[in-house]
This record gives structure tokens, C-alpha cells and sequence, in this order.
């Protein structure tokens, strides 16, 4: 029987969201491109998941880059053995969240941050549809933050950034929706107790205490949800955060 293939763009430390997602999608059968810059991070994902008797494969991809996304595309939708094309999509990409003072921020800071958070999203929708609406199916699922929804002192170029990709999965919804494309953009409101946050932030987990943060396990499994309803009753746009966090 073949396997359908899950693209997940964006994957780092193995304890983060892109790999928790990569873990889930493949434990439903599901061919897992893990896609991300450092070869080393996604191999480690790659192989956890094939020694766990699951299907995976490690893509080096710079998402920024409209000719990698383009050749990660190539793959993801060229049938392998026993491999179907690509039928889920998620962009997972939350680099560069860090503080500045708006005064102090440069054009260049500002760019990059942009250049990560939401031109890489499009590049990244923007194959997708291209690929995906031809078949009449397919899930593409956007990671966006609480500066999605608005923009706190010291982030102004975050917010921008994650507040232009929810824009533009509101658009690609709307657009291609009724063409068979199921497209969500999921808030993260909150810290993820994975390998980045607890590495950068040591003792964070026994600041906010148990359940303080977002379980990366707990995230995954809402999109493996929002990949599966029939079309009938698809949802958009889901926000999630601990049970503490206030909002």
C-alpha cells in the first residue's frame, strides 16, 4: 500500500513543534520529508522516526530560498516507491523572536526577520498551491505566535513578520478553499517547553510550573486533527496556550 507524504518545513531540535509534527504525521503511515537548514538537526528527527519502524527522510531547505522550496516541492510530489505525493503541508517557522529596541533596530534586522517568518511563507504557500490545487486536495497548515495577533513593546519586527504570514494564510484560505485546499494557521500563545526555549531560558519550567508551558507533543497532535475533518467542517484559524497563560 502506498504511503501518503507529509512536508514539514521548519524543523529543528527534535524536542520543538516541527518534529514533534514530523513524529505524529508519521506514526498515521505517513512518508515524512523533514525539512529544515541544519543537516544535523533533521537527521537526527529523520532517523529517531525510521528507528521507531516509520518512514522519514531528512531535506536540507532554506525556506528563504525560493529554489530550494521549489526543489523540496520537486520531491514531496514526484511519486516514489510506494510513496504518494504530497497531501500535507506545514510551515513551521518562528526564527528570530527575540527583543529590540525599536530605536535600535536596524533595516537589516528588520528584513531578516520578515525574510524568515513570512517570505518564507509564501514562498512555501505559494508551491503549494501550485502544486496541491491541480490534484483538488491537500492540507497547508501555518505556525504563527502570539505576535500574530498583536504586536507587544520590543517586537515590532516579529509581529510584523508573523502578522504578514496569518494574512497571507487568510488570503490562500479564501482563495483556495473552494478549489479542494485546506488551509489553518494555528497561534502558538505561549512559551513551547521544547530544546529551544528550555536551552535559552534555564529554570523557565520551574518559573511557570507544571503545564505552565505548551506541551510540542500536545501541538502536534491539534494538527494532525485539522488534517483530518472532512470538508465539511474544516477549521481555519485555532489558538493555543496553557491552561495559566493569559490572554
Amino acid at each position: 500500500m502506498s504511503k501518503s507524504t507529509a512536508v514539514v518545513i521548519g524543523v529543528g531540535a527534535e524536542r520543538g513543534i516541527g518534529g514533534a509534527v514530523c513524529r505524529r504525521f508519521a506514526r498515521e503511515g505517513y512518508h515524512v520529508l523533514v525539512a529544515g537548514r541544519t543537516p544535523e538537526k533533521i537527521t537526527r528527527v529523520a532517523e529517531a522516526i525510521r528507528a521507531a519502524g516509520h518512514s522519514a527522510e531528512p531535506v536540507k531547505t532554506d525556506a528563504t530560498s525560493e529554489a530550494d522550496v521549489r526543489a523540496l516541492f520537486d520531491k514531496a510530489m514526484a511519486p516514489g516507491a510506494g510513496r504518494e505525493p504530497a497531501s500535507a503541508v506545514v510551515f513551521n517557522s518562528a526564527s528570530l523572536n527575540v527583543p529590540f529596541d525599536f530605536r535600535e533596530l536596524s533595516a537589516e534586522q528588520f528584513e531578516e526577520t520578515w525574510r524568515q517568518n513570512c517570505f518564507a511563507g509564501f514562498l512555501v504557500g505559494r508551491e503549494a498551491a501550485r502544486r496541491l490545487v491541480p490534484l483538488g486536495r491537500g492540507t497547508v497548515i501555518f505556525t504563527g505566535a502570539s505576535g500574530s495577533m498583536r504586536g507587544r513593546p520590543r517586537f515590532a519586527q516579529f509581529a510584523a513578520a508573523k502578522s504578514g504570514l496569518r494574512m497571507i494564510a487568510q488570503s490562500m484560505a479564501r482563495e483556495f478553499g473552494p478549489q479542494g485546499i485546506h488551509v489553518a494557521h494555528v497561534v502558538i500563545d505561549g512559551g513551547v517547553g521544547g530544546d529551544r526555549l528550555l536551552n535559552n531560558l534555564p529554570g523557565i519550567g520551574q518559573v511557570l510550573g507544571e503545564d505552565g508551558m505548551l506541551d510540542p507533543e500536545g501541538i502536534a497532535e491539534t494538527f494532525w486533527q485539522i488534517h483530518r475533518p472532512p470538508r465539511t467542517t474544516w477549521a481555519h484559524e485555532i489558538d493555543l496556550r496553557p491552561y495559566k497563560e493569559t490572554f
